[in-house]
């Protein structure tokens, strides 16, 4: 049988495991959330439901220590990075704690000259959903799927990534510790068969997967064949677009933050830098030495900025990517080692289109970096992908910054900031990048019923 085990990235040692659920426990799980959608859902106001999601919150905030070290163990993010995840996540159960009642409120509609009586749409709940969860952000994914759809009336399964078994089990204490009934969030050590079975099973009524364009598609397919809703937030290879400033040092800070957040591994990264010519040397020099001065050290430590990658397999891929890259052609101009799961911040320059790397997400703490002549170059550049999640904008030109952020072809843009993710900011792409959003009010409407009801 398939495990979910808890191996440190750092030491390489295997913590624990645990095995895979049975198919007693996967139906044991379905019968649970229907029962709870069936009951308590039906039964809870609005009102109740955001009081749980607050104690969620409260807990969350109590237990900030316990949760961050179980995430440095699982996926080797950095403790202080660990501490902000789980900060962020409570702040997402607020604030859907504070908009329960008005994401649910019935919307009136106006009705046309002369017709009589009131016509509303009463948003309810579709019952039962899976969740299918990525490893490099444990708490804050499933903060942004669940805090909106228990709000609503939802309930949830959720499969995590199988590095994640200790962090899954914690949050589901911390759900039925705050008050939530049994089966309201059910965490299921579900393998990617039994996950396609829960998909299938008539009771749940959509699936939410956060992770690889490859398991987007594999879920998609059988959410399909099933006619269930499915919302998607795959990969991206963000753009990180500079035309002019009047602070060069500001904007490579700008741009290191934002391509070393999660050690690299975040899917709304900043990993292409698209330059103006003008300014493209001295960037280049300055993200160079920014990037170089940033060691793999251990991610318990306070001072830590970059710890290893999520595990072994995952710095062998990113090594792969960059040995590619160089052989076809692009110039390593820092960085590229790496030792066990660690791998140095690394620069690329001379990627072109018949690259290999072109076209490809790098998940870790590389930076490839390109000069254009122009805005128009920059956008062409920026577009030029499959995905679509996220962008940055660096410009003074106010009236430069809103003419890019419309062309480009993106489901979110930043203009002169980076980092700025927040609960009332919806979040997700376009193209490969996915087909959801979550997070913000928006977050409250990928599941549920907009029932018409016209009165006359």
């Amino acid at each position: 049988m398939t495990e979910y085990a808890v191996v440190d990235p750092a030491t390489g040692e295997t913590v624990a495991s645990y095995p895979t659920a049975t198919d007693e426990q996967v139906e044991a799980a379905i019968a649970a959330a229907t029962a709870a959608h069936r009951g308590w859902s039906r039964s809870s106001s609005a009102a109740e439901r955001g009081a749980l999601l607050r104690r969620v919150a409260e807990l969350h905030r109590e237990r900030r220590a316990e949760l961050a070290a179980i995430i440095v163990r699982e996926m080797g993010k950095t403790i202080t990075a660990a501490e902000g995840e789980v900060d962020f996540a409570a702040d997402i159960y607020e604030y859907n704690a504070d908009n329960a009642e008005k994401v649910t409120a019935d919307q009136p509609i106006d009705l046309a000259e002369g017709s009589q009586g009131t016509a509303v749409i009463r948003r309810a709940s579709l019952g039962p959903l899976l969740g299918v969860m990525p490893w490099n952000f444990p708490y804050y994914q499933v903060a942004r799927f669940a805090g909106p759809n228990l709000a609503v009336g939802n309930t949830i399964i959720l499969k995590h990534a199988p590095q994640c078994p200790e962090s899954a089990a914690a949050i589901e204490k911390i759900f039925l510790d705050a008050g939530f009934p049994e089966g309201a969030y059910v965490n299921v050590y579900a393998s990617n068969d039994q996950a396609a079975t829960i998909i299938g099973d008539p009771r749940v009524q959509g699936v939410s997967l956060t992770g690889s364009e490859r398991a987007g598609t594999a879920v998609a397919e059988v959410a399909g064949k099933h006619l269930k809703k499915v919302a998607l937030e795959l990969g991206g290879s963000d753009p990180f677009i500079l035309l002019s400033t009047d602070d060069l040092d500001g904007a490579v800070s700008a741009a290191v933050e934002a391509r070393m957040d999660n050690s690299g591994q975040s899917c709304n990264a900043a990993k292409r830098f698209v330059v103006h010519a003008d300014l493209y040397e001295d960037f280049l020099a300055g993200i160079v030495a920014a990037m170089t001065a940033i060691e793999p050290a251990d991610p318990t430590k306070a001072e830590t900025e970059l710890g290893p990658l999520s595990s072994l397999r995952a710095a062998e891929t990113l090594d792969q990517q960059v040995q590619r890259a160089v052989a076809a052609g692009a110039t390593l101009v820092a960085g590229g080692t790496r030792e066990g799961a660690f791998f140095e911040p690394t620069v690329l320059t001379d990627v072109t289109p018949d690259n290999p790397a072109y076209g490809e997400e790098f998940f870790g703490p590389v930076a490839v970096v390109y000069s254009v002549p122009d805005e128009d170059a920059a956008v062409e550049l920026a577009n030029d992908t499959g995905f679509g999640l996220g962008s940055y904008v660096f410009t003074t030109d106010p009236e430069q910054g809103e003419r890019v952020a419309n062309r480009i072809e993106a489901g979110m843009v930043y203009v002169n900031l980076v980092l700025a993710d927040s609960p009332e900011l919806p979040f997700g792409g376009v193209k490969r990048s996915g087909t959801s959003r979550e997070m913000g009010l928006l977050a409250a409407d990928e599941f549920v019923n907009k029932k018409l009801v016209r009165i006359g």
